[in-house]
């Protein structure tokens, strides 16, 4: 492939996941269908609200074997397949009429599918550009957070409009389409060498190799404390607001807008300023901010100001690390095999999603979740500072 393909190639496909992403970003409206569904099905709230939680943990496990399915199918066919249930999902959402019925097709159906597709597209297009990981990243997962803000007023306005059933069909009519294209336009990427300074070429890590290296379990330590900070912080920040800080609901709705913003800001800010500096330091400021975070929402008088501040540092922190991690673990394990060693290592994703409503439920109340996130990001943040990048096997190109 001469450089002009190549960079029309690349671009194409940049191009392409961009679109996927905001499709598939768009399942975190969830939120919105919540109150509807419970009254259709005659069911709580919070047994419809489980169908979420299903949601994400079918995310984390596709997304641990994206890499296999790219090896045997390739990432335009499994990013159309990604498409195809992910519109059946819903499809299947608006005709569930009982909770099972739900929980599979909303929870695991959309989960699998949206997992595959997200975590597929990232790592290949980030291998299209080993020189810009940082930047890429943040246009790709950025897009994956547009794709929830965009979608609110999309399904906010058809649930107003035609109603629930339709509004399922339309949602994945449309992210049926906009994957489909994507996928059109989307090549895998070549194999990386990467080369030393002595000109040896370097071998990567296979998943079993990094599996057994100190350096990926810190990592993975690492990942699921940002995410089970982030998402039991988002998923219960209205509630917080009115439990801990007595705003009304309508100010305590801003939180969504705040975490909304925050988010993205991570997701930009730290993707881009991993392509200046060290990424892990860029993690180890992530950390900080959202331990700042943390100790405000333990320790501080809480009113409007300092409780926005304090979900905004966590959401800060979560975003930006979700971003920036697809290329650490490439710059610690290599390129090649980054959807497998970062497959693993996505599944704090789900486990973390869990673990914050876990422990908030057995201990009742607020208090002990985030004591327990507080003391999870220190521990975090002495693995950022400590860790070094694992030694590489190197052989001379002459013996290849």
């Amino acid at each position: 492939m001469n450089t002009s393909s190549y960079n029309r190639t690349r671009w194409l496909t940049l191009f392409g996941t961009i679109v996927t992403q905001f499709a598939l970003g768009s399942v975190y409206t969830w939120s919105l269908f919540n109150s509807a569904l419970s009254d259709k099905l005659g069911a709580p709230i919070s047994q419809v609200a489980f169908s979420f939680g299903l949601l994400s943990l079918g995310l984390a496990l596709s997304s641990s074997v994206a890499g296999k399915l790219q090896e045997r199918f390739g990432v335009k066919r499994v990013t159309m397949a990604s498409g195809i249930l992910l519109g059946l999902g819903f499809f299947l959402t608006a005709y569930s009429n009982n909770l099972l019925m739900l929980w599979l097709s909303a929870g695991v159906l959309v989960g699998l599918a949206d997992g595959a597709g997200y975590l597929l597209t990232l790592s290949n297009c980030v291998k299209w550009f080993p020189e810009r990981k940082g930047l890429i990243s943040a246009f790709a997962i950025g897009s994956y957070g547009l794709g929830s803000l965009g979608f609110k007023f999309i399904d906010s306005h058809l649930l107003a409009s035609v109603g629930l059933e339709k509004t399922f069909m339309i949602w994945g009519a449309i992210v049926l389409v906009m994957i489909l294209f994507g996928a059109t336009l989307m090549k895998d990427a070549p194999q990386q060498e990467v080369k030393t300074v002595n000109g040896v070429m370097e071998n990567d890590f296979t998943l079993a190799q990094s599996m057994r290296k100190p350096q990926y379990w810190m990592l993975a330590v690492m990942f699921l404390t940002a995410c089970m900070s982030g998402l039991y912080v988002i998923g219960v920040a209205k509630d917080i607001a009115q439990g801990m800080v007595k705003l009304d609901a309508m100010t305590a709705a801003n939180a969504v807008t705040v975490i909304s913003i925050a988010n993205l800001s991570g997701r930009l800010v730290l993707g881009i300023l991993s392509d200046k500096i060290a990424r892990i330091r860029v993690i180890t400021l992530g950390q900080v901010v959202s331990l700042v975070g943390m100790a405000a929402l333990l320790f501080a008088p809480l009113n409007e100001a300092t409780f926005f501040a304090a979900i905004a540092c966590v959401a800060f922190n979560f975003g930006g690390t979700i971003t920036v991690f697809p290329s650490l673990v490439s710059e610690f394990f290599g390129l090649n095999n980054l959807a497998k060693n970062y497959g693993v290592i996505y599944l704090g994703f789900g486990i973390g999603s869990i673990c914050g409503s876990l422990i908030a439920s057995l201990f009742g109340g607020f208090y002990v979740t985030f004591c327990v996130i507080f003391a999870l990001l220190i521990i975090s943040l002495a693995l950022s500072t400590t860790i070094r990048q694992p030694q590489r096997e190197v052989f001379n190109e002459a013996h290849a």
